[in-house]
């Protein structure tokens, strides 16, 4: 049978970003920066480069300014136009979005990432559809979801992104229970939200990429409430891992916590010294501070 192709993604951003206030206070968690792009930029980039063709953004109240972060902006771009500065102008583009390319739509209660995506099941239909958390960036040569969609066509079914994790951080993730190991996919037979760290079925756990059936959406639709009392995607994966078509990819790159402060400042560290214009400078600020540290001690 052959696979579908996948053209559509959701993108649940309705939180608030309690972590990061005071600044969640007036902007949403997903503009702020690392260096100099918004965080819901990364994954949008990495979504293009997926070939993912329509957007569908999960939001609430107070999220006018993601919005607005991805309209045009005639302004802004006559006055560099005018100043002569091309290549600003180019980095600009990449933050507009076609007409009919992108969708918004409101989740009202928080109920959980799982509520999250149901609410775009009238966007998606009957159609395959991935699903990227701005929270995790992940720094790769070949973009995540793009590493994900070439696996996905040789499996099927849904596919979720998984990591390593020492056991005592399991109960952060949801954690796959692997039927069979085969190198850089699994077949998972069940997935456990959240367990404790002596019940964990194995150290894989999923992060902020997923590739779904529209059948996830159907589970979805009996609104079981799970871990947190909440209506857990994860849950609704499992329910497909009975059939055997749920799978986990041992992505190759470096995922960062951006939902967290230690996981922003790492990642902030991380792709400042990858910009080559920012690496000199950056990097020698870094070593003084150390310098400077080792010498109080």
């Amino acid at each position: 049978m052959k696979i579908k192709k996948v053209t559509k993604a959701v993108f649940p951003v309705a939180g608030m970003g309690t972590r990061f206030l005071p600044a969640t206070k007036s902007i949403p968690k997903e503009i702020m920066t690392l260096v100099d792009r918004p965080l819901i930029q990364y994954a949008i980039d990495e979504a293009r480069a997926a070939g993912i063709k329509e957007f569908i953004f999960v939001t609430s109240r107070g999220k006018s300014a993601l919005e607005d972060y991805f309209d045009h902006s005639p302004e802004l771009e006559n006055t560099l136009r005018k100043a002569g500065k091309d290549e600003l102008l180019e980095i600009l583009k990449e933050t507009n979005m076609d007409s009919g390319a992108i969708a918004y739509l409101r989740q009202n209660r928080p109920l959980g990432l799982g509520h999250a995506v149901w609410c775009a099941r009238r966007l998606i239909g009957d159609e395959p559809f991935a699903v990227l958390l701005p929270d995790d960036v992940i720094a790769a040569e070949k973009p995540c979801l793009q590493q994900m969609m070439e696996a996905y066509e040789q499996t099927g079914g849904n596919m979720v992104a998984a990591m390593e994790v020492p056991p005592h951080k399991a109960s952060s993730y949801g954690v796959l229970d692997i039927a069979e190991d085969m190198g850089a996919i699994v077949q998972a037979k069940g997935m456990v939200e959240k367990p404790k760290a002596d019940q964990a079925p194995s150290n894989l756990a999923v992060i902020g990429r997923y590739i779904l059936s529209p059948k996830v959406l159907i589970n979805l639709n009996k609104m079981k409430q799970g871990t947190g009392g909440e209506i857990q995607l994860t849950d609704a994966i499992a329910e497909e891992a009975k059939t055997g078509k749920v799978y986990g990819y041992r992505f190759r790159g470096q995922r960062y916590d951006c939902g967290s402060k230690a996981g922003f400042l790492q990642a902030t560290v991380a792709f400042g010294l990858a910009r080559p214009d920012l690496r000199e400078e950056f990097g020698a600020y870094l070593n003084d501070m150390i310098a400077l540290q080792k010498a109080a001690q």
